[in-house]
């Protein structure tokens, strides 16, 4: 649930910036000279860059939540290892065995986007936050083409 409470914060403190982003935008214009105009511009054009990329990831949240919920009611998460690190993230000897372990699942059926999504949580646990969301990513997309 606190999860959900910081998107709706981040949401509203979006929507703030572009309000005052849209002021500030219109009071540079009025005084008009180059620099000002110029400061106006920037404005206009990275708000809406902002906001873009925050619905994005809200998108690939979201998307990202459904589908781990849709598996794990299937029972299908991977387990996790017996120890971990303090924060939760894979010791470094259980890396590659699990990664290569959940990436033959997905080289053995690169439409299962089950596998990939194992293999991303995998990546994730592992700390290769990078290859993860690509994993969950290509997860999303795969599982908007088969069920």
């Amino acid at each position: 649930m606190t999860s959900r409470i910081g998107v709706a914060v981040m949401g509203a403190a979006l929507l703030l910036y572009v309000i005052i982003a849209g002021w500030l935008a219109v009071m540079f214009l009025r005084v008009g000279t180059p620099i000002s105009t110029g400061m106006a511009v920037a404005l206009i054009v990275i708000a809406p860059i902002g906001a873009w990329a925050l619905v994005r990831e809200l998108s690939f949240g979201f998307a990202a939540d459904r589908l781990g919920r849709r598996l794990d009611s299937e029972g299908g998460m991977p387990e996790a290892p017996d120890q971990l690190t303090p924060s939760g993230r894979l010791l470094n000897d259980d890396i590659d065995p699990l990664i290569a372990h959940y990436g033959a699942a997905v080289e053995a059926g690169p439409e299962d986007w089950r596998a990939r999504y194992r293999l991303g949580v995998v990546q994730d646990a592992a700390g290769r936050r990078k290859d993860a969301r690509a994993s969950i990513r290509e997860a999303i997309r795969l599982s908007r083409t088969r069920p």
